[in-house]
């Protein structure tokens, strides 16, 4: 049976992207978003975020909160949560089934969100078996909106010695998924971590002997990671194995 979108009109582009940016703020941070936050995520002005917060408000999809904190209210966040599984599902179908890498889809997801048919999502999704995660390792809303969510760490918060396994990237610029496919890393991938060098640099150590990735803090902490269930200490890449 086709997916159905909440009744009622369909939000306008604008008011779609919004939703998401809030949603995606509170995903990566864990806490409501602030107006400032969310105008540099869609790169319009703080004027503008709050035109269209007074909008969202008026709308009853969006609670605007004291200290220019917003938080979508449960309205708000089951059309959030319709915007980001197309999202979703159209980045899989086009790494997929077209051959995209996870460094090319964020832009062309974000354009097809908008235009594409509850009748289109719901082939798309059957062609693709139904996923439950996204190339980046995002989990897929489900069609009622459910979220189900592997619990993970950054690997910046890892100790020193800590086997792991890649199983996310969390909100991940382009640059930094082109540079992780041109390391020959992806979701899966076995990791021992290291000691943070004086420099600031975490070392990491590959499964392939010898290899050892460098990461800045901001990449360490989109990393998200499990512990390997049998992951005592093991001897990490530390300074000594550069």
């Amino acid at each position: 049976m086709p997916e159905r979108r909440p009744a009622g009109p369909t939000p306008s582009a604008v008011i779609e992207d919004y939703l998401r940016g809030i949603h995606a703020i509170e995903e990566v941070g864990g806490s409501p978003a602030a107006t400032t936050d969310l105008a540099r995520r869609l790169g319009v002005s703080v004027s503008a975020v709050s035109g269209m917060v007074r909008r969202l408000s008026a709308a009853g999809l969006v609670d605007h909160r004291r200290y220019g904190r917003l938080a979508l209210t449960d309205e708000g966040r089951r059309a959030a949560l319709g915007v980001v599984r197309r999202h979703r599902l159209i980045e899989t179908f086009l790494v997929e089934v077209l051959g995209y890498g996870w460094d090319e889809v964020q832009d062309e997801a974000e354009v097809l969100e908008h235009a594409v048919s509850d009748r289109l999502l719901a082939r798309m999704a059957e062609l693709l078996g139904h996923p439950g995660r996204d190339p980046h390792g995002d989990p897929i809303p489900g069609p009622d909106g459910t979220v189900v969510a592997e619990a993970t760490q950054p690997l910046s918060a890892l100790p020193a010695g800590t086997a792991c396994r890649l199983v996310r990237v969390l909100d991940a610029p382009g640059d930094l998924l082109r540079w992780l496919s041109d390391e020959g890393v992806g979701l899966g991938e076995s990791l021992v971590v290291g000691s943070w060098d004086p420099g600031g640099t975490l070392p990491v150590r590959l499964r392939e002997p010898g290899r050892i990735l460098r990461l800045g803090p901001s990449a360490a902490a989109r990393l998200q990671v499990t512990v390997a269930d049998d992951a005592g200490p093991v001897p990490g890449p530390g300074r000594a194995g550069r």
